[in-house]
């Protein structure tokens, strides 16, 4: 496991990842655009523009609505750009417009001459905040690179992990042919989502792809067609695939659950012995199943387990 900080994210990273979904049009020249985005979440400058900046938040990208436009157009000429000057002196990664609105007399002129990149939007301000602090929140997110591939299973997120050699291709290759999706291969990187989920996804280098021994790199998505690759899935269970002989107990009733925790959220585990003539497709695919239904609180060991003590009670 490999444990990587959270990435300090650039305005331009930002333009060109979440641009299209934020509605963004960059009205200023990009040559502030390498400036660093350091803190997730968004900032309105309507004291700082008044002359207050005691905790101002100047790491945040800053967004004005119409209030603070409105405000702004209010102001003789030379205290506007006195006070945008002022604002853009404090070194903010960007700000953006938001409403379509136009830009005040003399904004665009003093963000350029201060290299201060300047957006604008067709959302609302509120709208706009909402959907770009969840952006940053997942751009922000810690994450961690775990060995196994992760399949999609009916909705259920499985991380396989085992040593090399066990058969851990061809059972992610037995998933895909019965109808579920590849998310990564051998290598899977996590995010953790709020200190609540996790969630899997494959590098940039090798989404939609996967290591076959003795055929090579394949193409997933243009062999099985694009329903057999997701992106990114919340992870519900880890199965290690294991060499029978390795296994030191192997579990009878599913009464004891194993937890694996991964950025202090425990994640359930269980062991699959390994063996000729196991079909590891259709178990791994099984515990899938399985875990679904204790999600929904059904667990059959349980449920077998209470109907076994009722009838040795009765007798």
């Amino acid at each position: 496991m490999q444990k990587k900080l959270p990435p300090r994210i650039s305005v331009e990273t930002f333009f060109k990842k979440y641009g299209k979904t934020l509605k963004l049009e960059l009205m200023s020249k990009e040559r502030g655009n390498n400036r660093i985005i350091k803190e997730p979440t968004i900032n309105r400058p309507g004291l700082a523009l008044a002359g207050f900046f005691r905790y101002f938040a100047y790491k945040r990208l800053q967004v004005a609505g119409y209030a603070e436009l409105s405000y702004l157009r209010r102001l003789p000429t030379r205290e506007r750009e006195m006070r945008l000057r002022a604002l853009f002196r404090k070194k903010i990664p960007g700000l953006i417009i938001s409403r379509n609105q136009s830009l005040p007399g003399g904004l665009l002129k003093i963000a350029e001459e201060s290299k201060t990149p300047i957006f604008r939007t067709s959302m609302i301000t509120m709208e706009f905040i909402n959907a770009a602090t969840i952006a940053l929140e997942d751009s922000f997110a810690p994450y961690v690179s775990e060995f196994g591939s992760m399949v999609d299973i009916l909705g259920i997120g499985v991380l396989i992990k085992g040593k090399s050699g066990v058969g851990k291709s061809e059972c992610v290759l037995g998933l895909i042919e019965r109808g579920h999706s590849l998310v990564s291969d051998d290598i899977t990187r996590f995010r953790n989502f709020g200190g609540r989920e996790l969630f899997g996804s494959s590098s940039d280098l090798t989404r939609f792809h996967m290591e076959v021994r003795g055929i090579g790199v394949i193409n997933v998505a243009a062999i099985f067609g694009i329903g057999a690759v997701r992106p990114e899935k919340r992870l519900d269970i880890i199965v290690t695939l294991k060499d029978w002989n390795d296994v030191d107990h192997i579990e009878r009733t599913g009464l004891d659950r194993e937890l694996i925790e991964i950025f202090g959220i425990k994640v359930p585990h269980i062991t699959i012995p390994v063996r000729s003539g196991r079909d590891l497709a259709r178990l791994v695919e099984v515990a899938a199943l399985d875990q679904k239904l204790q999600s929904m609180g059904h667990h059959a060991a349980e449920e077998f387990n209470n109907r076994l003590l009722h009838i040795m009670n009765k007798g």
